[in-house]
């Protein structure tokens, strides 16, 4: 089974929308997501 990993790059879009007042919750969701995925760092 094919694990799926978030990229630095979007990590780091998925936490400037976590930090904006603005985002909405859909928005915050789809990017708590992405982090969670993300690959640990050593």
């Amino acid at each position: 089974m094919a694990t799926k990993k978030t990229s630095p790059k979007a990590a780091s879009a998925a936490s400037k929308v976590l930090s904006n007042p603005k985002s909405t919750k859909a928005e915050k969701t789809a990017a708590a997501s992405a982090l969670s995925q993300r690959e640990k760092k050593k």
